[in-house]
């Protein structure tokens, strides 16, 4: 089977890399153009790129595949390479461009999409985060029969996966993508034999996952220490959670709920010492920070912070 993949970050390029492996005729990637990156803001191709590239496999970086869009000259040509491009399906793993109804009828075998959570839950941009932001017990992977609503498509395989106490959406991702990675070749083998029936979505418990803001990322004590430190899970690795301390931002990547202390007002820090880490107080119990990181510095274990930065009887907010 013939495959044109479109995809973009990390997770995308470990389902490339499995259907490489797997021995798929892989015969053009769709990747989004090279970002600015890194402390000198120089272009950097994507990981979907990169892989393509090392591996000898076509790729073509449109800035859009809408021919009614900002850039039709662009997307004509797109069109023009997809027709001339021999392939049975497409495969899409957070590509980031939308597929216009003209792209997802040309694959003879339609267009199919690794979506990183179980669907009706968690359609759109941000499944991963917005599941653990949720305290939700358990995600997957669901591949999708590609239509033109937002991840609204019939389902062909769904797996699903326990949300660890610990897991941010760093170490989720990473399971869900060589999850994800699996089920697709699982599901183009099925669509070669003929052995892969679609299921309608159902209509009952559908959310949206919105795309993650910066804006979201400042900490406000008022909160339960519960959902502060499913949050700060959540935005580990980004955009990553903080709150002023003193005035002074301060990133706080790791934390958890602490037993109940005495009455306080929320953003009050109780201890902050090596043995017992950084215990704030939040509007429903206690949050004790454990790793955190300074303006221009590094992230720190509680213990090893605290010798720069001491916070005891200090306050956030």
């Amino acid at each position: 089977m013939k495959i044109i993949f479109a995809g973009t970050p990390e997770f995308a390029a470990v389902a490339l890399n499995a259907l490489h492996a797997a021995g798929f005729e892989i015969s053009l990637v769709l990747t989004q153009p090279d970002r600015p990156a890194g402390r000198g803001m120089q272009l950097q191709a994507s990981a979907v790129k990169q892989f393509a590239l090392a591996h000898d496999i076509p790729v073509a970086q449109p800035v859009s595949l809408r021919l009614d869009g900002k850039y039709p000259e662009i997307a004509q040509e797109a069109h023009r390479l997809l027709r001339a491009t021999p392939h049975d399906a497409m495969v899409v793993a957070a590509y980031g461009l939308i597929l216009p109804r003209s792209v997802l009828d040309m694959p003879r075998r339609g267009c199919i999409n690794i979506h990183a959570s179980l669907l009706p839950r968690w359609r759109g941009a941000a499944p991963i985060h917005r599941a653990i932001e949720a305290g939700d017990a358990e995600t997957g992977v669901t591949i999708m029969q590609m239509e033109q609503g937002l991840d609204t498509g019939p389902m062909l395989l769904t797996q699903r996966l326990p949300i660890a106490p610990c897991d941010t959406t760093a170490s989720l991702h990473d399971k869900l993508a060589k999850m994800g990675g699996a089920m697709i070749v699982d599901a183009l083998r099925k669509l070669a034999r003929g052995e892969l029936p679609a299921t309608p979505q159902p209509e009952a418990g559908v959310t949206y996952a919105a795309k993650i803001t910066k804006e979201e990322a400042l900490l406000d004590f008022t909160q339960s220490a519960d959902s502060l430190a499913r949050k700060i899970r959540a935005f580990n690795p980004f955009p990553g959670a903080s709150a002023l301390f003193n005035g002074v931002p301060v990133k706080i990547w790791r934390a958890e709920a602490a037993p109940p202390s005495p009455v306080a007002n929320p953003g009050q820090v109780l201890a902050a010492d090596a043995h017992a880490g950084v215990l704030v107080v939040c509007g429903n119990g206690v949050l004790r920070l454990t790793e955190l990181q300074k303006p221009g510095g590094k992230r720190l274990p509680a213990s090893e912070f605290l010798k720069g930065f001491p916070m005891e009887g200090g306050r956030f907010g």
